[in-house]
Formats: C-alpha cells, structure tokens, sequence
C-alpha cells in the first residue's frame, strides 16, 4: 500500500474511533441519569388523572336503619323503595346491600370522676353488650378520662379484659378524643359497617378535639354513634346534667345512631339487643354525588322512603373533601 493510502486510512479509522467513544459517553450518560434526576426529562402524567382521584375518593357510603312502628327492624326492602337525595338534589344510588353482615364496635367507658359511683353499671353495660354480639362481629374496649386507652383490640372475644375491673376514676373526661380515637381507629377496619358505643355521662372538659370535629370524623369513617347515658336519673339531674346529655344526643342523633337515657335492668338489655340487630341489618346504600366541588362544606343527605308508614334513622350528612 503507498504511504498516501496508509495516511488515508489511518484518518478514516481514527475518525471512527471518536465517533464510537463519543457515542459511548452518550449512552453511558443517560443510562446514569435516573427518572428522578433533575436534568431528566420527566414523563408527562395523563391529563385526567385528577378525575381518576376525584371519582375513587367521591363514592359516599351510608349505613340506613328501618324500622316499623314498633320500633322493629323492617328487612327485604329493595333500592327502588329508597330514595336519596343530597342538597335537595336526588341521587343515582351506585350500591345497594341489605345482606347480613358483621359489624366492627368500639366501646368507650367513661373513668372520669363523675363515673366513680356508676362505673360498676358501665361496666356490667359493656358486658350485656358484648353478649349480644354476634360470632362473626369484632369490639375494641377503650376508657377514657384525662386520656384515652385501648384496653382491648378488636377481637370476636365476649369477655371484658381483666384490666377493665382495675380501672380507676379520674376527674377530667376527654370524651371527644375518645370519640375522635375510636373513628381513626374504626376508619382501618375492613368492616362497612362501624359503631361507636358510648358509656358515659356526657361531661367533657379536657379534651383537645372539639365535639364537632369528634362528629365530623365519626361520619367520615362511616360510624354509627350508640350513647348510652350511664348518669343520674332525669329528676336527679342539674343543669350541667342535662347539658351533658346535650352532647350524647347530638352524637346520635347526627350519625344516624340512638341515644339511651339512663338505663337500667332489662330496659339496657333490651337497648343493646336492638342496637345488635340494628348493625347486623342495615341497608348500605352508595353513592357518587353530582356535586364533585371539593369546596369543604357540610352537605345535608336525607333517605326517603317509598312506604310512609316506616321510619329511617341514618346520618344526616357527610363533608366534602376540600382541594
């Protein structure tokens, strides 16, 4: 080969040796630079994926209780014999179930200081309660005064743990953390149907959550309030009494659940027996509100029924989340 040509070539191989090193970086850079680097490029996200959210966090779920008037739990009701309306707005009903299934409750008993005579009747309350369970339901155990404790998880378990017979009184009640505590709690549960059951005066006077909030957050976990007033007797009663009771009725009457006033004997018997039929046969209706404003406010519901002749008992409302 002459000198020229070999000096050719030498060029032409010299030059594809850059080209091949240059490329090499190149890819030997990008393969380094991660998704989440900062000189990546990101991968655009679907334009509706808000909606996508907004459609699996909308679905609202509500507990319903029928009764006649006897006060009897009315079964074999259909979703064409229900009517629900949000905002005065009618609803399509997404979901429709009146099967019997098990429920999750959660017991709080009162210790605070105006408790010390009656926590022997709240707890033999507990007791009566938890007996007219089912097998296939669940119950937690907590107590509240200065703070609030479990003192039992969730368990298919009739009996009171032995540590609830040691319990002793203390002044301060936190009766809305309790509430609030219980919701958060029952909010984790797999159950759709949920129940707080509250064993107490109705005093409140240490705790962090307002009432309100306690409520709100009840109602968002899907929870069904049960207050079982375990103060004095209505003629016994003084003003702050009856401003106690205030409280549990508010509870009860906004998640759709009863209040029990001053029980005893086999009135309370029969008072825990309705409440476990009541949660064993619920009607849980679903559904998507035409109302998608993520605006944070209160949004009454209200369950109409095609027979006049019975009663509903359900939440009066949700809140919508706020973007």
């Amino acid at each position: 080969m002459r000198p020229g040509n070999r000096y050719k070539l030498s060029v032409v191989i010299a030059a594809l040796l850059l080209a091949s090193l240059v490329l090499f970086n190149a890819r030997s850079e990008a393969t380094l630079v991660s998704p989440n680097h900062p000189t990546a490029t990101p991968t655009p996200e679907p334009q509706d994926q808000d909606d996508v959210v907004r459609v699996s966090t909308d679905l609202v779920v509500v507990n319903v209780t029928v009764l006649d008037k006897a006060g009897k739990f009315v079964p074999r009701l259909k979703r064409t014999d229900f009517q629900l309306l949000e905002d005065g707005v009618a609803q399509k009903i997404s979901s429709f179930s009146a099967e019997e299934t098990p429920f999750a409750a959660a017991i709080l008993l009162d210790t605070s200081g105006s408790m010390e005579t009656r926590l022997t009747l709240g707890r033999g309350a507990a007791i009566r309660f938890l007996d007219g369970l089912r097998d296939e339901d669940v119950a937690a155990i907590y107590n509240f005064d200065a703070k609030v404790e479990q003192i039992q998880d969730f368990s298919p378990g009739r009996d009171l743990p032995a540590k609830a017979f040691k319990l002793k009184t203390r002044n301060q009640t936190a009766l809305n953390d309790a509430v609030l505590q219980a919701a958060l709690d029952l909010g984790k549960r797999e159950e759709k149907r949920r129940a707080i059951v509250i064993l107490s005066d109705g005093g409140e006077n240490y705790s962090r959550a307002s009432s309100d909030k306690a409520l709100e957050n009840a109602m968002q976990s899907g929870a069904t309030i049960y207050a079982v007033n375990m103060g004095q007797e209505k003629s016994q009663r003084d003003m702050a009494g009856l401003a106690a009771s205030g409280i549990l009725q508010n509870f009860a009457a906004k998640s759709g659940g009863r209040y029990i006033d001053s029980p005893g004997g086999q009135e309370l018997r029969d008072a825990f027996a309705k409440i476990a039929e009541e949660l064993g046969h619920q009607y849980t209706i679903a559904f998507r509100p035409t109302n998608r404003a993520h605006d944070g406010k209160w949004h009454p519901i209200d369950v109409k029924l095609s027979r006049t002749d019975l009663t509903v008992r359900t939440r009066k409302g949700y809140r919508a989340p706020k973007s």
